[in-house]
Parts: structure tokens; sequence; C-alpha cells
């Protein structure tokens, strides 16, 4: 699903909910997951609204409105940032970002446990890839790897908000069958781009340009099952066809599709909103 202002977005279409014919899955005590410092990303300080982080050899600037808090580090450490985001409405991409020491292309590769992608600064503040996803990549990979050696049976992941497509690209790594959907045909194309950087262009991933709901519920009714999945919502957004998603109003009904499409060997779902 393609990230939208706010100001842009309708009314979220949504069906009465029903009682889900899923079978309810058995609970467990929740999974704390920490993403810790590394050479691929550090979260380096914040505070005043924003927030000052390390990607591979780059340091960056970016608006960050839950940083209510005092900053820690003193100004000169916030002046050494290679990439500051302007927010500039006149100027679209990288013409948003200021480069206060050496100008900086669109691109520049990183790098995370031996998977290689592009970072890429977005009109829209993002850089193509969200790094405290890193624990979420490593569960699912730990886990895909653990069901393939101790069943032999093959692992359907289905990858719904897909962005950029690390997620997706651990997944196949990892040996399983993904199935990526995103609603925005630029994130799909720089998802294909990371897997051909990764060296993984012979792995079965299926790129799917559409709406995250309306493939779900297609998907339903053709009786199509998954091991695992992975949701990473926006808050608001729009499909290819004007669909609208509002997270609080679009998110239970997406839900209620998901309990359906988990498989009898379901491995994990992994909700991030």
């Amino acid at each position: 699903m393609a990230k939208a202002s706010h100001e842009t977005l309708g009314k979220a279409d949504v069906p009465p909910r029903r009682a889900p014919a899923a079978v309810r899955l058995p609970e467990t005590m929740p999974l704390l997951l920490e993403t810790s410092a590394d050479r691929f990303y550090a979260l380096l300080d914040s505070g005043g609204g924003e927030k000052l982080e390390r990607y591979g050899p780059h340091v960056i600037l970016r608006p960050e409105g839950q940083a209510i808090w005092q900053r820690q580090l003193p100004q000169k450490a916030w002046a050494q940032a290679d990439a500051v985001f302007t927010g500039d409405t006149d100027e679209e991409g990288v013409g948003r970002w200021r480069f206060p020491r050496t100008p900086l292309g669109e691109t520049w590769p990183l790098e995370w446990e031996g998977l290689s992608f592009l970072g890429r600064f977005t009109s829209f503040r993002h850089v193509g890839v969200f790094p405290e996803q890193a624990a979420h990549w490593r569960f699912a990979e730990q886990r895909i790897r653990a069901s393939l050696n101790a069943n032999r049976r093959p692992v359907r992941l289905l990858n719904l908000f897909g962005y950029t497509g690390i997620a997706s690209l651990v997944a196949a790594r990892a040996g399983a069958h993904v199935t990526h959907v995103d609603a925005s045909k630029k994130a799909i194309g720089w998802a294909r781009e990371n897997q051909e950087m990764s060296g993984l262009a012979d792995k079965p991933i299926r790129w799917i340009c559409e709406d995250a709901v309306k493939f779900c519920e297609r998907e339903v009714r053709r009786g199509n099952k998954y091991e695992a999945i992975i949701l990473d919502p926006p808050q608001f957004g729009r499909g290819p066809k004007g669909e609208v998603w509002q997270l609080f109003e679009s998110l239970p009904h997406m839900l209620d599709l998901v309990r359906e499409l988990v498989s009898d060997h379901a491995l994990f779902v992994n909700l991030t909103a």
C-alpha cells in the first residue's frame, strides 16, 4: 500500500465484519525483539522533534514527531550529518534533502548480514529501508530455516505492504516461496532492484502491484494459504485504483482476512502498526 498524506484520503471502504471461519490459533506470551546498533544502522540520538541516525557510512538527520524529549548529544555531533531532510515542497525526490558536507546521489549501497540493497533519499523523508525491522527479518529467517530443516515442507510467505522488499529478500534467501504485495509500482521497482543487487534473481518471489486488501480478499476466495504472513501497513494510503486505507478502520477487516489465509502449519504472523 503506497504511503499518502492525510489530506488526500477519503473514508476507507470497509465491509461489515463477520465472525471469522478460521480456527483460533493458540496464544503465547509476547516475544520482545530488539534491534541493536551495528555496521548497517545505529540510532545516534533523538530529541527536539528530530533524530540522528547512521545508515552504513552516512549520518542522516530527519524529522521525528515522537521525539519530544531533549537531545543527549551536543550540537557539534548533530552538525556532522551528511544528509538533512528539508521537506522543501518546491522540490521533489532527492531535492528535498540537503548535503552539508559532500554532495550525495539519490542512492547508496547498504548491507545487512550478507544481503545487499540500496538506501534511497526519497521526497517523503524515508530512506528506502526501515532498520528497526531487522529484528523481525532475523526472526523470520530463523523460523523459516528451522521449519525447512525439520519438516522439508515448503514455506509460503505473504509480505503485505512490502515496500522495497528487504523482508521478502530475507525470506527468499532462507528458502521461502514469497508473494510480495505493494500498491506502489515505484516501490515494486525498487524492490526488484534490491533483488538483483542481492544476487537473488533466481529466488521464487512473486511481485504483485495491487491493493493489499483486494489481494487478500481474492486469495481467500481462491482458498490459498500461507505459513507466514508479514504486514507493515501505513497509517494512511491509497491503492493503485484509488482504494482507501486508514489504519484504524481498515486493519480489523485485514486481520480477519489474514486469519483465513494462515495455513494449518503456520510459523508466524508479524504485524507492525
